[in-house]
Parts: structure tokens; C-alpha cells; sequence
């Protein structure tokens, strides 16, 4: 574990603390012929390599840098600055699983499949339910309210969707933490911010539209929160 963690820490380093935006520069303009990506390449070898602090970590960290200079290089060759935010989470998540697989193979390390419990399934479909399929189950249901927009919206891209996923994940969490009481300030936080612009903009139909979303929001994570943890008590 402790060696994920290193590998990590340099990863952190390698990346974000020790890559100057020159850097990047200049790999986006020149690809692969730009110096600082085998610099970039070499310094990921290095800090994997000091940072595990074993001898016979070497040929691991030159793989683990050798794979990391190859994702880059295919981010910058195939990103565009239309993708480039969707390039960079996708170079991220490559990173991480290199990461990993080298820490397994150095620590010899064996998937336990029998940590996929009954209770884990569980768990899991409710951290999905509670995610899109949710946001999609309360659009439909308040969609014969939907008013009619009387000005230019300004606000963010999907961010009232995003905000409802985190608000159930949230509630969630609460619930299998056992803090019911932190539910409330959440309530209240987002009752504060939402509902004192709805109550300047003096559209009431706007006013209840929200108030149906945020409750069924609320309500369908409290109630697949407490039926996971019956689930959990009486049937695992």
C-alpha cells in the first residue's frame, strides 16, 4: 500500500508541482519532438524510483515512466482544444491504472475477488441509482410543470443536474455514516444560495418547480439510504 502511496506522491510531483506550464507549452506545440517531454519522461522515472526508496524497484520505474511518456504522447497528438479537458481526465485515469498495475505486479500482489460482497453490490447499485438514472427519473416526473423561461438562463452547463448527483451522494453518505443531523445543513445550505435567487426573480411557478425537484431529490436518497442499510442488516 505504501508503495501505491510513493508512486502516487511522484506521480503528483511529476505532474503538477515540478511540470512548469512552459513545459506544457511546448509539448502541445511540438509533440514528440519536444525536449521537455522526455524530460518530463526521465523526471517520473527518477521520482517513482527515490521515492519507493528500493533497488530493485529500477526496472519498475522505468516501465511506469515509459508508459506515462507514452499516454502523454498520444493525449497531445490527439486532443483537440474542443477535448483537451476530456483528454486530461482520460490521461489521468491511465496514469492511475499504471500506477496500480505496477504496484501489484512489484508487491505480487493478488485481487481478492471475495471483497465483492453481497453487502458491496448493494451498496454499489445505490450509488448508481442515485446518480443519472435518478437525475433522469425526476425530469421526467416534474416535466409536466417545466416553466417557461422568461430570460436568458445563465447559469452553468448541466449544473443544476450535477449539483442534484452530489446532493444525493451526499445524503447518502450521511446515512451510512449515521449523521441524519448533517442532512439538515445540507438542506438548509442549499435552500440559502438556491432559493434567495428564485425568491429576487419573483417567479413562483419557477419557485415551486424547484422546490418538487429539490424534495423528491431529497427524498429518493433518504429512502434508498435507509432501505440499503435494512438491506444490509436483515439480509446480508
Amino acid at each position: 500500500m505504501i508503495v501505491f502511496v510513493k508512486l502516487l506522491l511522484a506521480h503528483l510531483l511529476g505532474d503538477f508541482l515540478l511540470q512548469p506550464t512552459s513545459w506544457v507549452n511546448d509539448k502541445e506545440h511540438k509533440k514528440h519532438k519536444s525536449l521537455y517531454l522526455y524530460l518530463h519522461t526521465f523526471l517520473h522515472f527518477i521520482l517513482a524510483w527515490i521515492l519507493v526508496g528500493k533497488q530493485d524497484f529500477g526496472w519498475y520505474a522505468l516501465v511506469l515512466a515509459i508508459s506515462h511518456g507514452f499516454i502523454d504522447f498520444l493525449k497531445l497528438y490527439f486532443q483537440t482544444s474542443s477535448t483537451k479537458r476530456n483528454w486530461f481526465t482520460f490521461d489521468q485515469i491511465l496514469h492511475l491504472i499504471m500506477i496500480v498495475a505496477v504496484t501489484s505486479l512489484y508487491g505480487k500482489i493478488v485481487v481478492d475477488f471475495s471483497i465483492f460482497t453481497n453487502s458491496f453490490w448493494l451498496v454499489a447499485t445505490a450509488i448508481i441509482l442515485l446518480t443519472i438514472p435518478t437525475s433522469l427519473i425526476i425530469k421526467n416526473i416534474i416535466s409536466i410543470w417545466t416553466p417557461e423561461s422568461k430570460s436568458k438562463d445563465e447559469s452553468l452547463q448541466n449544473a443544476g443536474n450535477y449539483i442534484g448527483i452530489l446532493e444525493r451522494l451526499f445524503v447518502f453518505a450521511f446515512i451510512m455514516a449515521g449523521h441524519f443531523e448533517a442532512i439538515g445543513f445540507l438542506m438548509a445550505a442549499k435552500s440559502i444560495f438556491r432559493f434567495g435567487d428564485l425568491r429576487e426573480a419573483k417567479d413562483r411557478k419557477l419557485t415551486e418547480y424547484v422546490l418538487i425537484g429539490t424534495l423528491l431529490s431529497f427524498g429518493i436518497a433518504l429512502l434508498t439510504g435507509l432501505l440499503v442499510q435494512i438491506g444490509l442488516r436483515f439480509s446480508f
